[in-house]
């Protein structure tokens, strides 16, 4: 008799959990914030997918020469910087952002960054939070320019990123990664697949974070980005500080 009476108040529950979701009991408005506990199991699962699905990704070696990642900065003021701000911007100017929910994380704060896990992201987009797949569209090579471009944008100041954004175009422009129609480039060693060479193309490793470095003395960026493969490379290596 008590099995049943268990099995009656279940049931019951279930049927007033279905009432609460599917006819609309449930405020799907992003400006009604989720219960803190329904925060918390969201993020949870969250960051153990992107743990998870980017164990294997290999970051390249070269994230921090200022002659790769300065190429990224059109891209990150088309792309990104509408979310995420600029140097040359506050969160009060972006509309966009101030009704996102949840709220993007602010880049040009010092922020601790895995580098594989930003890949991911940026890549594949995150679900019901307003992050899209970058990779729908991008090459992986226009993709880890944006993660190295990322990592440097707390050292910029408004006028240095002026000037960069200025010198190199966004997607449209040559070398900014875009794929026309999201179609699929050409294989590359560096992306999910066979990451882990260097991008030797002569430039020696520098000390980021400098206007002369970057503004100064750079060529036009690459015309032929092109798209790597989406299968992992065993044994990761490089930043591993939590995202």
């Amino acid at each position: 008799m008590k099995i049943n009476k268990l099995i009656i108040i279940a049931g019951l529950g279930l049927l007033g959990v279905a009432i609460f979701f599917l006819f609309g009991f449930y405020n799907i408005a992003a400006s009604d914030k989720h219960w803190k506990i329904t925060e918390w199991g969201l993020a949870q699962v969250r960051d153990s997918s992107i743990t998870r699905a980017s164990a294997d990704i290999v970051v390249p070696d070269n994230l921090d020469d200022p002659q790769y990642f300065v190429q990224a900065a059109g891209n990150y003021n088309a792309m990104c910087s509408s979310c995420h701000l600029a140097p040359n911007s506050d969160a009060g100017e972006q509309e966009l952002r101030t009704g996102l929910y949840p709220q993007p994380p602010d880049f040009t704060q010092a922020l601790s960054h895995d580098s594989a896990r930003m890949f991911w992201v940026i890549k594949h987009g995150l679900k019901m939070t307003g992050m899209p797949a970058w990779g729908a569209s991008h090459s992986d090579e226009a993709t880890w320019k944006l993660v190295a471009f990322i990592r440097q944008l707390p050292t910029l100041d408004k006028k240095q990123y002026s000037e960069l954004v200025a010198k190199y175009g966004g997607s449209h422009m040559p070398g900014g990664g875009h794929m026309p129609g999201g179609g699929h480039g050409d294989t590359s060693p560096h992306g999910e697949a066979a990451q882990g060479q260097s991008h030797s193309d002569g430039h020696s490793k520098n000390s980021p974070g400098k206007a002369e470095a970057m503004t100064q003395g750079h060529g036009s960026a690459e015309n032929h980005e092109n798209k790597a493969t989406d299968t992992p490379k065993s044994k990761p290596h490089g930043h591993s500080a939590p995202h």
